[in-house]
């Protein structure tokens, strides 16, 4: 037989308080004395209360929902942010839905689900955003908030960092350092990042009055990253530098060339990469790259969107947060 849950009223009784106080007590933020909360959490350790909180999302017209729509768990850099996401939102009193999409970041194919979850705001993660469904978006009064990503549509929200010069910091470096067969390995050509981080690195080197080599895109994945590494090192004359559009393709770069063309990094190869990611400090790697503010990313986006949902306000912010390049020794000529 299953057992009868215990109600907040018989938490109540035994705690000798309120209702009301033992709703407050399983409210975030909620105002209630330290007293009033150890007598009602105490009263619910020895019931065996756990909260209700479908039923009091229906009692308050508040799912405390958030939706974030993610392509690429693989990626460290966004596995890192979604767990930062995921720390802020619960310490907030919000529950996380994930919702995952195609590759090429695409969320055509899920919006109407995500639409439909009754999530109070939507954070994208490694996603597009369809204008159609953005503004469907601002027509529900429903907050969204891009991550890295940037999308030509009033009233949704985006935090990025600067991609255009961080591309930009790239391709001067490694003219620099002498380097003249510059190769660039893009992510996805659809993606707003990849061609922002394009775009600064194509401009550096026109000002340094060198052409860009040959060009290739890994998706921004391993294996498709390998792939294209192969076709760039089919044949000789081969590239003698190559900055990839994210370091989870420049760590494939780097495994292989050495793996398969037995070419060494950066004797002769360098490599540069863009997130900063754990990886790319290993001493296996010592990857040079381009920091994103993740965290700063991560906290500025999060507080965005509570602010839009608790405001109920959709006024578009765009902010763009600087890079840091991190110089390492995937680099020939860095000191």
């Amino acid at each position: 037989m299953k057992k009868k849950s215990v109600t907040s009223r018989e938490v109540a009784q035994l705690a000798g308080v309120s209702q009301s106080a033992v709703s407050r007590c399983f409210s975030p933020k909620a105002s209630i004395s330290k007293k009033t909360r150890d007598k009602v959490l105490e009263a619910a350790r020895q019931l065996g209360y756990r909260p209700n909180t479908i039923a009091r999302s229906l009692i308050t017209r508040s799912s405390r929902t958030i939706a974030v729509v993610v392509s690429q768990l693989d990626n460290p850099f966004y596995a890192l942010t979604l767990a930062k996401a995921s720390e802020y939102f619960q310490a907030e009193g919000y529950h996380l839905l994930l919702f995952l999409v195609s590759d090429d970041g695409n969320t055509e194919g899920v919006m109407s689900e995500i639409l439909e979850s009754q999530a109070e705001g939507i954070l994208m993660l490694a996603a597009s955003l369809a204008t159609p469904f953005a503004q469907e978006c601002v027509d529900r009064s429903i907050p969204v908030v891009m991550i890295n990503r940037t999308v030509d549509s009033a009233g949704v929200s985006q935090v990025s960092s600067d991609n255009y010069h961080g591309g930009h910091w790239a391709g001067r470096y490694l003219v620099a350092q002498g380097h003249s067969r510059i190769a660039f390995l893009n992510g996805l050509p659809t993606s707003s990042t990849g061609a922002y981080r394009r775009l600064g690195f194509l401009d550096a080197l026109a000002l340094e009055g060198v052409s860009c080599w040959a060009e290739e895109c890994g998706d921004y994945r391993f294996d498709k990253a390998s792939e294209a590494t192969r076709r760039l090192f089919a044949k000789s004359p081969y590239p003698d530098a190559i900055f990839a559009a994210n370091d989870h393709m420049a760590i494939a770069v780097i495994e292989t060339l050495r793996s398969e063309f037995g070419l060494r990094v950066p004797e002769d190869v360098s490599v540069i990469g863009f997130d900063d990611t754990p990886v790319a400090s290993w001493p296996s790697f010592h990857l040079t790259t381009v920091r994103q503010p993740r965290e700063e990313m991560v906290a500025t986006a999060s507080r965005l969107l509570l602010e839009q949902i608790r405001e109920g306000q959709l006024s578009p912010v765009q902010l763009t947060l600087p890079v840091v390049p991190v110089i390492r020794s995937s680099v020939r000529g860095a000191v």
